[in-house]
């Protein structure tokens, strides 16, 4: 799943700088590709462990 979010996540990031350095900004292009961003960074996040697993775990 790694493998194929972060291609995914570049190519949004790319075609949302494309889009702001156009003279015509189609708005609904960058809001699409922040939300592919968001989404892959959200999938990447959650798979790191917290700070306070290990005292959560302790106070058990």
């Amino acid at each position: 799943m790694k493998k194929i979010l972060i291609p995914v996540m570049i190519i949004a990031i790319i075609v949302a700088l494309y889009e702001q350095v156009e003279a015509e900004k189609n708005v609904y292009v960058m809001v699409v590709a922040i939300v592919v961003f968001m989404f892959g960074m959200m999938q990447l996040s959650a798979k790191t462990p917290s700070k306070n697993q290990d005292k959560e775990d302790q106070n058990v």
